[in-house]
């Protein structure tokens, strides 16, 4: 039940990673700038932060199946025609399409698991889920340079959009939204309860933080996934094969340090915040220390950076946890999207800019049809990402600790109504 919805999330994961790969092609077959490659990934974080939020009620109200198998097809058809595209424009309408439909897979996967799977094991599933999405990452990362070395950029697009709707079929026929017999009560109500509970979600001061923290962490990582392998490439002169194995070094340590860090905050902490605030500083500090030594480190150096970035960049993992636990039970689905939307518009709204960097610093060096960027400009894109990292330091420290359980209604009992308020004052 649980596997063919994070399949779907795998594929999604996949396209996020995917304009790194393929940067030098789109420069070459569309004459694109940094600046307009940027526009281009950011596509998908801008559909996927639009949707998401309906994306969520959708969940809420009419079951996470048949909202997920849409997803996925919906998914498919913008790969294909990415894949079909023959001017920029088309390009930019399958990215918008790829977003769109990926916006409810994560969602999606988490309500089916909170569905099939004790409450107490939500931040593990949580983290679980997380993983799949860095598995897909790593999917998009040197096995994708290899699928388009052999197949060509359009060609690898059409084949991952085919896999696509035939998954979206099976999530379809076979998955079902809870156990037989179980009552899901967010499933079962209508779109205007739904919708009136996300007033409640969005007025609940501590929906907030989090939402901030992973805006700032997933711009940081989301303009890694865009200009990690074209900096190894022309940093360190590496093939882009090679160069996207290396920059899947954090995608790698993840897949060990993500569930780690779901089982150390469900089992062995029972913290949120405490988990997250030390993992966001302790990456901080691995992003200073890249920034630092740009350039001048060896590539064994940058790989081992490269590597811790993933084993203590695994905060953001523990933003839907925190999220569903301080908000209404019956409104998981929303409550999760919610959090969720922090990080896809901190992408969207960053990778552009960054882009624009690294062209104001570029000195006009091209090869095979590609702009090449010099170790500065890359220096300069990248101490942006530290400072969205230190931020998310300093707002973790605002993070409700929930120690895994939902908090919303003694959270709600903590703080007295208006009238409450006065009559302890003893005012009328």
């Amino acid at each position: 039940m649980w596997g063919l919805p994070a399949l779907i999330f795998l594929i999604a994961f996949l396209h996020r990673a995917a304009p790194g790969v393929i940067a030098k092609d789109l420069m070459q077959a569309f004459n694109a700038t940094g600046a307009t490659l940027g526009l281009i990934s950011a596509m998908y974080f801008y559909a996927y932060a639009g949707f998401m939020v309906p994306g969520g009620l959708l969940i809420d109200a009419l079951g996470p199946r048949w909202v997920v198998a849409a997803g996925g097809a919906v998914m498919g058809v913008g790969s294909v025609a990415m894949g079909l595209a023959p001017t920029p424009t088309l390009l930019f309408g399958g990215r918008l399409l790829v977003g769109l439909g990926a916006a409810v897979t994560f969602t999606g996967t988490l309500k089916i698991a909170a569905n099939w799977f004790p409450a107490s094991h939500f931040g593990t599933m949580s983290a679980i889920s997380a993983t799949v999405g860095v598995l897909g990452a790593l999917v998009g990362s040197a096995p994708l340079a290899m699928l388009v070395a052999a197949l060509s950029w359009r060609g690898a697009l059409i084949v991952i959009g085919a896999i696509s709707l035939a998954v979206a079929a099976l999530c379809a026929l076979i998955v079902r939204d809870e156990p037989r017999g179980a009552v899901a009560p967010a499933a079962s109500a209508s779109m205007r309860d739904v919708a009136h509970g996300t007033l409640r979600v969005l007025r609940n001061p501590y929906t907030w933080p989090p939402f901030v923290c992973f805006f700032f962490l997933y711009a940081s990582i989301g303009n890694f996934f865009l200009w990690g392998v074209p900096y190894l490439r022309d940093v360190y002169g590496l093939t882009t094969t090679r160069a996207a194995f290396y920059a899947s070094l954090p995608s790698m340590a993840l897949l060990a340090s993500g569930p780690l860090t779901g089982y150390l905050s469900d089992r062995v902490l029972r913290r949120r915040k405490l988990p997250y605030a030390g993992l966001t500083a302790a990456l901080f500090l691995v992003w200073l220390t890249l920034v630092l030594t740009l350039g001048r480190l060896p590539l064994a150096g940058v790989c081992l950076l490269l590597f811790a970035m993933g084993l203590v960049g695994t905060a953001f993992m523990l933003t839907w946890p925190i999220g569903r636990e301080v908000n209404p039970p019956a409104l998981a689905g929303i409550a999760v999207a919610v959090a969720n939307l922090g990080g896809f518009v901190g992408a969207a709204l960053t990778q552009g800019p960054v882009g624009a960097v690294l062209d104001a610093r570029w000195r006009g060096e091209m090869l095979d049809g590609a702009r090449v960027y010099p170790t500065e400009a890359y220096r300069d894109a990248f101490a942006i990402c530290v400072l969205f990292v230190l931020i998310a330091v300093g707002v973790s420290l605002f993070l409700k600790e929930t120690r895994g359980e939902n908090v919303y209604h003694r959270l709600h009992l903590a703080k007295p109504s208006g009238s409450a308020r006065r009559r302890l004052r003893g005012e009328p």
